[in-house]
């Protein structure tokens, strides 16, 4: 017993260090992006269709990822990546030309980061953690918080001695100093189903008819577009909030570390997720974080004082986390586990991908008007939106098994 809990722990603190680094590293883009373009002469329109390159690619990957870790170890899974995200990297600190990011962030960077990301993480920790899965949960992806924190303060603290190439050398070194190493060692794992178990072979009749009804099923629909609400609005933040309080005469360091703290309210928020999941279920959280959302966006709407963009950015953090951890859980309470990897990965891909629209939309709007505010008023109409599918969802009654 003693050694399985010991067991079990390796692997939450594993998951944890992963998504640090993970979503610290996903997030410095946002930090990147007015340096870069002013350095570069690029367009934030063009960063920004970068990053939607990069959300879209490692979310249309995300199933393929799920499906793998369902069936095979996940330690190779992720010593692949971690290799892969120091390498891409790296290699950013020497571009010159758009197709260079677009290859190198946009393709190569976007594949390593789905293979660190939550869907492969959240699957691990169900193995081990069946009974308190949103705490869990909550406790490995409140890495990405901490991340965003403690990565995003450092570079922060040396963006203007080491430069945004600089930066991303940073960012490779501390992924193979903090990454590589503990990918490295051995992960103990549960065996994996063989014949006959929940996970049949990818190309069975059963799987091929299961997949046909969930295609039928309103719930999963639901589930993807609520997702996808949260995504757009997810990522145009995580992608211009730097840029947006910069403009509005904040100071580099101020919006860098405002940008850094996003993260620390964010662990407030995904633990209070996990503890609230496991006892009222993941619908209660999940439209809190809309409610949330309808009021912060609906004050930038209406004021851009700099004490309205440290509310907004603070707040927002907070929700920022919160339907991660319900992913998995969402999917298990629908969906069973036959296929948890598969299917979660297909809810993150959404999520990541309809998140790439929202980075892109942001630079698009400011491009055409010079500012934010007709983005803001969109959101806030899509935080009702999500608001009123989270409602329609809680509605639908799952039959007993």
């Amino acid at each position: 017993m003693k050694s399985k809990t010991l067991s079990a722990t390796f692997i939450l603190a594993t998951g944890f260090v992963l998504l640090l680094y993970n979503g610290g590293s996903r997030f410095t883009m946002g930090l990147m992006l007015k340096p870069m373009a002013d350095d570069l002469n690029w367009t934030r329109a063009t960063l920004s269709l970068t990053v939607t390159l990069f959300m879209v690619v490692s979310a249309v990957v995300l199933p393929v990822i799920g499906r793998l870790v369902d069936r095979y170890r996940i330690r190779t899974v992720l010593l692949a990546s971690v290799l892969l995200s120091s390498a891409s990297v790296a290699l950013m600190s020497v571009i010159q030309t758009p197709a260079q990011a677009v290859v190198l962030y946009g393709v190569l960077f976007a594949l390593a980061t789905a293979g660190t990301s939550i869907a492969p993480i959240g699957v691990m920790i169900s193995r081990w953690f069946p009974k308190h899965l949103g705490l869990a949960n909550s406790i490995a992806i409140s890495g990405m918080g901490a991340g965003q924190l403690v990565i995003i303060l450092l570079l922060t603290s040396q963006l203007e001695t080491i430069g945004w190439r600089g930066a991303f050398l940073v960012l490779a070194a501390l992924g193979l100093l903090l990454i590589v190493p503990l990918a490295l060692l051995s992960i103990p794992e549960p065996a994996l189903p063989g014949p006959g178990m929940p996970n049949e072979p990818l190309g069975s009749a059963k799987f091929e008819l299961k997949l046909s009804g969930l295609l039928r099923d309103s719930k999963l629909w639901y589930l993807l577009v609520i997702y996808a609400m949260c995504g757009f609005q997810d990522f145009f933040v995580a992608t211009h909030v730097v840029a947006f309080a910069r403009d509005q005469g904040m100071g580099p360091v101020a919006s860098g570390n405002l940008f850094a703290l996003m993260g620390l309210v964010g662990l407030a928020g995904v633990l209070m997720t996990g503890f609230v999941s496991d006892r009222f279920g993941p619908m209660l959280p999940t439209l809190i974080c809309f409610l949330i959302r309808i009021v912060l966006f609906g004050l930038i709407t209406v004021t851009t004082s700099v004490v309205a963009i440290i509310g907004f950015a603070l707040v927002y953090g907070f929700t920022f986390w919160i339907t991660a951890p319900l992913t998995i859980v969402f999917v298990r309470k629908y969906f069973g586990t036959a296929h948890l990897g598969m299917l979660t990965g297909i809810v993150a891909m959404v999520h990541h991908g309809a998140g790439g629209l929202g980075a892109y939309a942001g630079g698009i709007v400011y491009d055409v008007f010079g500012n934010y505010q007709v983005i803001f008023q969109i959101m806030l109409m899509v935080s009702f939106a999500a608001l009123l599918m989270t409602w329609q969802l809680s509605r639908i009654r799952i039959p007993s098994t």
